[in-house]
């Protein structure tokens, strides 16, 4: 299954209810959750990691269009 982001990628949460604000770096790729890639990502201001789907991600910095 190919995948969205790469290690060390910058992304941030879609807009949303209960998304963190600010930037997070990719640490890891996970296997599938519901069939679709998973990340580790960690907060640039934060001590611990999150696991988050593909969907709730976009690229640091994108624009926000229909397609993320």
């Amino acid at each position: 299954m190919s995948t969205k982001f790469k290690i060390d990628g910058w992304v941030e949460f879609v807009t949303g209810f209960r998304s963190p604000p600010g930037r997070f770096r990719v640490v890891r790729e996970l296997p599938p959750e519901r069939g679709e890639p998973s990340y580790r990502v960690k907060g640039e201001h934060e001590a611990f990691e999150r696991v988050a789907r593909e969907s709730e991600l976009r690229r640091f910095g994108a624009k926000i269009d229909a397609t993320d």
